[in-house]
């Protein structure tokens, strides 16, 4: 065990995590010269087209003879689930900062998650070779975040390799080796799995305390699944079987289940002859809650079967989304998807189509509001439907969340504006070095859903960073919208909107309907209402068909005589007050759209 260390990369998007993951299987020669490429351990062709890590990657490295196990993390918020995982599997972390950007907010985020977990921190300035490079700068700024000498912050390069095997002698002096008894029963925590269709479940873990072997039985103590380890190894950073794993190591195990529910992330493994109640479970990772939800169906109606095994297959790779079936009247059958945040519902819809090929109409997302009914009743509500009458509902809670933006100071004043206008409380302000500020808002989840993130890079040039963790439920005035055409209510459209919002939103989506909506052969109207009062209304005039097209020359009175026939037609349509109408898609898109 004493030749063990276990740690892994934490940064803000972007900062060099997966470009000095690179160089580190390079130096170690963990992957040959002639198969090394850019991003090596980003698997998927979405990560490597955005240029950002979406599933955490474990590899397994030899170095002046140290087993080194890195687990490579993301670094946007929508991804930190991940980041946590990784971080309970691990000894020690690397705090990487870019030395253009200086430390950003998902740079605080994790290093307050790695603080929790009490590990190792090893500070280290990356691309010191650019010309816009600030070294001293940000050594500064690592050295009064977290009380760290100056020279325990190595400088390095992930492009060049300068540092790197600095890097890698910080690791083996600073990490501690793993803990755990060798001799007690076997005890290895899930940190992720993945179902593969040759080997069925695969479920990478860290062996706490004891050890398994190829062969051995297997049980999970929290899904009570029983089963054999099929194969056991390492990742190099493919599957390289050893035929067994020791305490401290990280490895693969195959579990040969057949379904990824049986094999639950967080849960622990240990040997079927280990009586009931001998083995106690480690603590696992706190169940993740969903922050967004959207309504995901396919534009033709004959491929939701299609759709609902391409979600099952993605659920299989990504803990935190969770979806159940739902149907639209507008929009047929389809799911309720629960998501940690907008670029996990950008990954997820940009994957079903890549990989599945599949046509979608994704609802505005929305939030999961907290319902209190008058009969004592509590409810979740996932979708503007759902949403009772008014006179049923007691109290309705919004889901908060802490905000940290990381700005230049000369920006400040417009992110005070902006955070105004979206109902934020301004906490404290922070001071990062003599150029940047952190300042700590409290928001309701819901008005950072949409076009925050852009308005806050339009108000700050691109400067700013953000990142927001869930805080609690508080009280809201909100009420359901219905939009009715033609006076039926159309239920894809229904949203929940802020009572003082709700006539300027009515607005908006009746005049994105009147300029997308065909006209009819009759007048139509448009209309937003909140329960029985009508907040917003537009309308299309009647289309008017040429009846006197098919005559050629005769009589002027049988032109009159037709013309005075559609009159009538006309007058009886207008006293039914409405008629059929097919809203097309783009209609909805235009509404629909985030």
């Amino acid at each position: 065990m004493n030749n063990i260390r276990n740690f892994c990369i934490i940064a803000h998007i972007d900062h060099g995590k997966s470009t000095l993951a690179d160089r580190m299987l390079e130096i170690t020669h963990t992957v040959d010269k002639r198969n090394m490429k850019a991003q090596f351990l980003d698997k998927m062709e979405l990560e490597r087209e955005r240029g950002i890590t979406i599933k955490l990657a474990p590899v397994n490295m030899n170095y002046l003879g140290y087993h080194l196990n890195l687990i490579d993390t993301p670094g946007h918020v929508d991804f930190s689930y991940e980041v946590s995982r990784s971080l309970a599997a691990v000894e020690g972390a690397i705090l990487l900062v870019d030395s253009t950007q200086g430390i950003q907010a998902q740079t605080l985020a994790n290093l307050y998650l790695a603080l929790e977990q009490n590990l190792e921190i090893i500070p280290v300035v990356n691309k010191i070779d650019l010309p816009a490079a600030d070294v001293s700068g940000t050594k500064a700024s690592i050295v009064k975040l977290i009380g760290c000498k100056a020279e325990d912050v190595i400088e390095a390069s992930g492009k060049t390799g300068a540092g790197v095997e600095q890097i890698l002698q910080a690791v083996i002096d600073r990490v501690q080796p793993p803990r755990g008894e060798k001799e007690n029963n076997l005890r290895a925590m899930i940190f992720d799995s993945v179902y593969d269709e040759y080997k069925g479940v695969v479920a990478y873990a860290r062996v706490v305390d004891g050890s398994i072997k190829k062969g051995d039985k297997i049980k999970l103590i929290e899904t009570e699944a029983e089963s054999e380890a099929l194969d056991v190894g390492f990742f190099k950073p493919d599957y390289f079987s050893t035929g067994s794993l020791d305490t401290g190591e990280i490895g693969y195990i195959v579990t040969g289940l057949k379904s990824v529910e049986e094999c639950k992330v967080g849960d622990t493994i240990t040997k079927k002859t280990s009586a009931a109640g001998e083995v106690k479970a480690l603590p696992g990772y706190k169940v993740v809650k969903p922050m967004v939800f959207a309504g995901v169906f396919a534009k033709e109606g004959n491929e939701y079967d299609d759709l609902r095994e391409a979600i099952g297959k993605l659920k299989l790779t990504d803990s935190a989304l969770i979806y159940e079936p739902e149907q639209s009247q507008a929009l047929g059958f389809g799911f309720r998807c629960g998501f940690l945040g907008l670029l996990h519902l950008e990954i997820f819809q940009e994957r079903l189509h890549r990989e599945f090929d599949l046509e979608l109409i994704v609802t505005t997302p929305s939030v999961a509001y907290q319902l209190k009914k008058t009969d004592g009743k509590d409810s979740i509500i996932r979708s503007a439907y759902d949403l009772p009458d008014p006179s049923q509902i007691a109290e309705i809670k919004e889901p908060w969340v802490t905000l940290d933006v990381i700005t230049p100071k000369i920006y400040m004043g417009s992110i005070m504006n902006l955070v105004q206008e979206k109902r934020g409380i301004y906490r404290t302000t922070e001071y990062i070095d003599d150029d940047r500020a952190v300042l700590h808002y409290e928001m309701p989840m819901s008005t950072i859903l949409t076009d925050f993130y852009d308005k806050i890079k339009s108000a700050t040039s691109g400067y700013a960073s953000i990142n927001y963790e869930y805080l609690d439920y508080r009280a809201a005035e909100v009420v359901r919208m219905d939009i009715l055409v033609a006076e039926e209510a159309v239920e894809a459209l229904s949203t929940i909107v802020y009572k003082d919002e709700a006539q300027k939103r009515g607005k908006e989506i009746v005049n994105s309907l009147k300029n997308t909506l065909p006209r009819q052969q009759f007048m139509l109207k448009i209309q937003a209402a909140i329960g029985g009062s009508i907040i917003a209304a537009e309308r299309i005039s009647a289309l008017r068909k040429d009846v006197t097209a098919k005559l050629y020359g005769g009589d002027v009175s049988r032109k009159r005589k037709l013309l005075e026939k559609q009159k009538k037609g006309k007058k009886k349509m207008a006293s039914l007050g409405k008629g059929g109408v097919e809203i097309p898609p783009e209609a909805f898109l235009s509404v629909l759209k985030r």
